[in-house]
């Protein structure tokens, strides 16, 4: 069965500049969609990606288990991005902008919903948030 996940990988110094994203498509068949990326050069700092990964499930969880043992440290995209319930006011500053429309307008509410599987962390919605509730903990 195929399965389409979303995932941010940190990437400690050491393995900045090694093929990862390569073998995951060469010897796991996976294909891969990158949404961000952020690598510096500094020592102390670790690398950033946030990938679409895609293929077989037995494949990803193969891949994954790769990335793991090389010293990647791999969570859900869905656990990084939220949104603070209290702070919303559905004011929909957010809708217009969000490239992939994780932002809906209930039409019987009123209310901004988020869905978070849609979701790619671009950023656009933290900026544009007159409350301040959306929120990226990468």
């Amino acid at each position: 069965m195929a399965v389409t996940k979303r995932v941010v990988l940190h990437f400690p110094r050491r393995l900045v500049e090694q093929p990862v994203i390569y073998r995951l498509v060469k010897d796991y068949n996976l294909e891969f969609n990158i949404l961000r990326a952020s690598i510096t050069a500094e020592p102390e700092e670790e690398g950033l990606l946030v990938l679409q990964l895609k293929g077989e499930q037995e494949e990803y969880d193969r891949g994954v288990k790769f990335l793991l043992k090389s010293g990647l440290k791999i969570q859900s995209l869905s656990q990084d991005v939220t949104r603070n319930e209290a702070r919303c006011t559905s004011c929909g500053a957010c809708v217009t902008l969000c490239p992939p429309g994780a932002f809906v307008v209930d039409p019987k509410t009123r209310q901004v919903n988020f869905d978070d599987e849609k979701c790619v962390a671009c950023g656009l919605c933290i900026k544009a948030c007159p409350p301040r509730a959306m929120e990226v903990h990468f």
